[in-house]
């Protein structure tokens, strides 16, 4: 006869198969299960049952082949002899005809055989036939049902996901007067935590747990850091952490501590996972990502709970907008310090993004710490810096602001980029907007010296501020040099060429200039009229800026705001109010708005000359429109 302390085995080949005997027992329903019909059916249905399991098991576990001569049993074939089983009957039939010998062998069967069944039927996904398991340990009595079955029931409901039995299960335990323990209590909380129920694992751990005056073990623990987890609270996941760790140090965790320690690095890791979530998100958030993702830092600071380098390199590449510009460079100085390494790519990604946010000297920095510290900056990082200082120097063309060009010019050499044409051009045209002719000058002979190429933008910037200068000659000069060398001029280069006749005072000079221009398919625009217009002012040839006017019409050029304030300025000059007060009515009858100055110009003007003209008829003085600060 077999020991009634059977112990498991592994599957090796199944039994073989053999005829069921029909089964006389009646039938009982459980009470976790529903009740069947019939005592006939009943039967019928385990025929069936018992020839399926059968040929589940691959070979078969009827005949008592389920128990090996050594005295083990086949749980995995068992297992999959009681995959249909619904009802208590449906167990103990397929249980005596799995092992042969009538009930006896049943009946002495150890309950770690049954739990091991409950698990590997939890496992499948097989639910009722666990809890079939467990209504038939019932009628055997005695120490049958304890705990360890009810625990490992719970883990099957777990791992079938059906948890709306959980209560089922606990009910249960309560009728047959058995206290759950603390595997209870962290199945369960495992269970709350899988359902998002976050308020329930805590109310578990508090009231169920700590109230009942429970040890808890290293699961219990790892399961309330998977509830921070879920919840995303790293500030209170952090908390709970440091209590741990001084109950820790101080002794009042019980069991060996050589157990507890490596269960602390797991901790530490749950806390630091923790965290990440909780900045990630907080960087997808609206309200202050940046500031809300550093008071995690500082926090983890606090806990002396210290990541390394990769998790705070990833932490970097969620930061994506320029809101997140403290984060990231908060982020770069602790990667630094970490062990002085950093990946090159995050590097880039944080020039990329010190850019976004307008710290172009910020992303400077991290390039010449690429220079000094490494890794060796790649092409990436090249123009990733590059396009931050074309930005900075179009902002100091378009303001004019030179000096800063120049600096920036000496920067780039001073970090090893070479500057091209593009930008020198760039500080170019800040010196012709200045009207700063020498400061021109120096800049494209530097540039010839850098053994680069003037182009028609480089010609048309010097010549510009050389007009500006009233150095018409030495812009006469540079002009047939660029013709010279080959450089055909734009639109923008003959403009600036008859501004250059008109300050010299060479009107017939202007006709030709236009000709060339037709002879090159580049037709005069309003630009080019407006320029010459402008020359005719600052010329005091107010009459010659009216011609200018007549001959803009007479080629369909339709005149704009700067054409009409132009001639204003120049009508007053040449002592014609009356004639200016009519620009200003055409203009605003056309639905241009003129600015203050010319409203102002033209008032004065007939007031001063005392004009005889309804001066009502000007309307409202126009808004001063401001410029933005810089």
């Amino acid at each position: 006869m077999a020991s009634p302390l059977a112990v498991f085995r592994p599957a090796g080949h199944l039994p073989c198969r053999r005829r069921l005997k029909n089964p006389s027992c009646p039938y009982t329903s459980p009470k976790l299960l529903q009740p069947r019909s019939s005592a006939s059916s009943h039967r019928s249905r385990r025929s069936r049952i018992a020839q399926s399991a059968i040929r589940s098991a691959a070979g078969g576990g009827g005949n008592g082949n389920g128990r090996r001569r050594e005295g083990t049993v086949d749980v995995v074939a068992f297992v999959a002899v009681l995959h249909d089983a619904k009802t208590a009957d449906d167990v103990k039939f397929l249980a005596q005809d799995f092992l042969g010998g009538g009930g006896d062998d049943e009946e002495r069967l150890p309950v770690q055989v049954y739990t091991s069944l409950i698990r590997g039927l939890g496992k499948k996904q097989r639910i009722d036939a666990a809890f079939a398991i467990v209504e038939h340990l019932k009628r055997r009595g005695g120490s049958s049902l304890n705990q360890f079955v009810y625990n490992c029931l719970l883990g099957a409901v777990k791992n079938s996901g059906e948890f709306t039995r959980i209560e089922d299960v606990l009910a249960d335990m309560e009728e047959q007067g058995i206290s759950p323990n603390i595997v209870t209590f962290n199945t369960l909380m495992s269970v709350y935590v899988e359902q998002g129920k976050i308020e329930e694992v805590f109310r578990v751990y508090h009231e169920d747990i700590q109230g009942r005056g429970l040890v808890p073990t290293a699961a219990t623990y790892s399961t309330v850091m998977s509830a921070f987890k879920s919840a995303g609270d790293a500030f209170a996941a952090l908390d709970f952490f440091v209590k741990l760790r001084e109950r820790y140090n101080n002794g009042e965790l019980i069991g060996n501590p050589a157990d507890w320690e490596p269960e602390f690095v797991k901790y530490e890791n749950l806390a630091l996972r923790v965290c990440h979530m909780a900045m990630r998100r907080s960087l997808a958030g609206a309200n202050n990502p940046g500031g809300a993702a550093l008071k995690v830092i500082l926090s983890m600071d606090e806990a002396r709970v210290r990541p390394d380098r990769r998790y705070y390199e990833r932490l970097v590449w969620a930061c994506t907008g320029e809101e997140h510009y403290t984060i990231a460079k908060e982020l770069y100085q602790r990667i630094r310090e970490c062990d002085g390494e950093i990946s090159l790519s995050v590097c880039n990604h944080l020039i990329w993004l010190m850019g976004k946010a307008k710290k172009w000297w910020a992303a400077l920095e991290i390039y010449e710490d690429l220079l000094e510290k490494g890794p060796k900056p790649n092409n990436l990082s090249y123009e990733l810096i590059m396009s931050h200082f074309n930005i900075l120097l179009n902002a100091a063309r378009r303001r004019g602001i030179w000096r800063w060009g120049v600096r920036l010019l000496d920067k780039m050499e001073e970090k090893g980029l070479n500057p091209g044409c593009r930008e020198w051009n760039a500080v170019l045209l800040a010196c012709s907007r200045a009207a700063e002719t020498s400061a021109a000058v120096n800049i494209f002979k530097r540039m010839i010296n850098q053994g680069l190429k003037p182009d028609v933008v480089s010609y048309g910037a010097l010549l510009s501020a050389l007009e500006k200068g009233g150095l018409y000659d030495e812009a006469l000069r540079v002009w047939e040099h660029m013709r010279k060398v080959g450089i055909h001029p734009n639109l923008h280069a003959y403009t600036i060429l008859v501004s250059i006749y008109i300050g010299k005072g060479n009107h017939d000079m202007v006709d030709g200039v236009l000709q060339d221009m037709l002879s090159a398919n580049i037709e005069p625009t309003v630009v080019t009229f407006n320029a010459i217009i402008s020359a005719c002012v600052r010329s005091s040839k107010g009459s010659a800026a009216f011609e200018w006017f007549h001959k803009m019409k007479m080629k369909s050029i339709e005149p704009n705001e700067i054409t009409y304030q132009m001639l204003i300025e120049a009508l007053v000059q040449d002592g014609k109010p009356k004639v200016a007060y009519e620009m200003y009515i055409t203009a605003c009858n056309k639905g241009l708005n003129l600015s203050a100055k010319s409203y102002d110009t033209v008032m004065e003007a007939c007031q001063g000359y005392g004009a005889l003209i309804d001066l009502a008829s000007l309307g409202l003085r126009p808004i001063v429109k401001l410029d933005p600060p810089r």
